[in-house]
């Protein structure tokens, strides 16, 4: 008997990759092209998972719109930056463990994998380029085609491009964001505790599993929790 089809979703910044080096250092040079610091570590990675736009807003609501807009500009332009300079394996190294686990779902014949992002999809593609798996995720969600998360707009296309039911699906984050629009779209919510938000942060997760050899086993354990 043929297995059902999976598909499994996973975050990226603060899941896949660390990236806060680079996201710490873009934000300051978006704030500095106004001359405003930028909000401190904690504060700044907070907002991780939220599309740019509307990260720049929860981080500096009171800057008129322009202002806000030019800190948007300036931090994908010094993100970018970083990224030539450094290559992308440097700059937003993978977490111990996860090039392996990948190559192994890819590998799985009853398994989808997929990516819903807050990154762009220039962002994202650059980043896969440089990593060499990207063929694998067949499916992949940015913040270009999408309201920001937690809203559900994500999951619901990841769904609809690969046709598999929101009850055999699950998304795969480190924070609030994944975990809330997870549920919102009806699928498993599984949370990664090495990320930018705290495991205290992740209430909506099914589960939340400490390393990258406990996710293995969680994502096939995942389906037997009530979505």
């Amino acid at each position: 008997m043929t297995a059902r089809p999976r598909l499994i979703l996973f975050d990226v910044d603060g899941t896949l990759v660390d990236s806060q080096a680079d996201i710490l250092a873009a934000m300051q040079a978006g704030f500095g092209t106004l001359d405003l610091p930028a909000p401190d570590r904690a504060t700044v990675l907070g907002i991780v998972g939220l599309s740019l736009d509307h990260a720049v807003f929860r981080l500096a609501p009171d800057l008129a719109a322009n202002d806000r807009a030019r800190i948007v500009a300036a931090y994908k332009e010094a993100y970018a930056a970083r990224r030539m300079a450094k290559g992308a394996q440097v700059s937003s190294p993978l977490y111990p463990g996860v090039a392996a686990l990948i190559e192994h779902l890819g590998g799985v014949p009853h398994y989808l994998v997929g990516v819903a992002t807050g990154k762009s999809r220039r962002g994202l593609d650059a980043l896969f380029a440089s990593l060499g798996f990207g063929a694998l995720f067949v499916t992949r969600q940015t913040a270009d085609d999408h309201p920001s998360k937690p809203h559900p707009a994500m999951i619901h296309a990841a769904l609809a491009e690969t046709g598999v039911a929101a009850e055999d699906a699950v998304m795969i984050g480190d924070t609030s964001f994944d975990m809330e629009m997870a549920r919102a779209a009806g699928v498993r919510a599984l949370g990664v505790s090495w990320g930018y938000h705290p495991p205290s942060a992740l209430g909506a997760a099914h589960r939340i599993v400490g390393s990258v050899a406990e996710l293995r086993d969680a994502i096939e354990a995942i389906w037997t929790v009530p979505a």
